[in-house]
């Protein structure tokens, strides 16, 4: 089930995008990226629909999913 990410709470959401940011462990390349780029990233792509947070009922887990 998809979660509209404007119903979440501010600081709900922000502490999602950290939680999965930091969970994914990409490398960004050549440059660093700071926690705050990679979450406005992330914050972008859920506001332009390239994204969107799935709430799993039969796994009970939460994850944010690129839209193909």
């Amino acid at each position: 089930m998809n979660i509209p990410w404007q119903d979440l709470d501010p600081e709900t959401l922000n502490n999602l995008i950290e939680y999965f940011v930091l969970r994914e462990g990409t490398d960004y390349g050549l440059y660093e990226t700071s926690l705050q780029e990679k979450v406005n990233d992330v914050k972008l792509q859920l506001a332009n629909g390239s994204a969107v947070i799935f709430w799993s009922q039969l796994h009970e887990t939460i994850d944010i999913k690129l839209i193909k």
